[in-house]
């Protein structure tokens, strides 16, 4: 369910912000255009947001700026630690994709970014399918994440990292779990959403889906 990856994401708190900001070369296409990302996101939103890896809370800082209630969920304590301390008047919680505490209060919007890769495909289905559940018509879910447009477009980039003897961000491509465009896109029609993609850089589309 994504949990091997917390460790990681303990030991990468720390540094977390100045890699999204392009401190490291390997992964500075994979964050270009992060802050109009993050804002892309928050400008979709609706309402009473629930928000999947929190992470530093930059996301979340824009969503509360734009005055949205939100509930933040983020598996790693790390992270979870500075978040609070950037908006010590969170509500944040442990937990991940599949397995959160009970969300009793109704929710407009689910968001997430560069989160959702953690799971398989399988998981990602499961989770899309209880998102469905917890959505009323109108509802949507707005994740930021690297995605490929097919199976072969994933493997030039892995490529091509290599080329560039980026072998972190090779390793990664092949390690974690991203998927295509078109696996997404059938997962969400299948529990009657509307789905949008909008690339912001050669790794990260914007996929906006509406349920119908």
């Amino acid at each position: 369910m994504g949990r091997e990856f917390d460790q990681l994401f303990d030991q990468w708190a720390l540094t977390y912000d100045d890699t999204v900001y392009g401190t490291d070369e390997q992964y500075k296409e994979v964050f270009s255009n992060y802050e109009e990302i993050l804002d892309e996101v928050a400008k979709l939103s609706l309402g009473s947001v629930l928000e999947f890896g929190v992470g530093t809370g930059n996301l979340t800082k824009r969503l509360l700026n734009r005055e949205h209630k939100v509930i933040g969920i983020e598996p790693s304590k790390e992270m979870r630690k500075i978040a609070k301390q950037k908006l010590p008047h969170l509500q944040i919680m442990e937990g991940d994709f599949l397995a959160y505490p009970k969300i009793s209060e109704p929710i407009e919007t689910i968001v997430s970014t560069y989160a959702f890769h953690h799971l398989t495909d399988e998981e990602k289905q499961t989770a899309i399918k209880r998102y469905a559940n917890m959505l009323s018509t109108g509802n949507k879910i707005v994740f930021a994440d690297t995605m490929f447009v097919s199976d072969q477009a994933k493997q030039e980039m892995i490529d091509q990292a290599k080329i560039n003897q980026f072998h972190r961000l090779a390793e990664d491509l092949q390690t974690e779990y991203y998927t295509t465009l078109p696996i997404l896109e059938e997962f969400f029609q299948l529990e009657n959403f509307t789905v949008h993609f909008t690339k912001k850089n050669p790794f990260v589309w914007i996929l906006e889906a509406v349920k119908k």
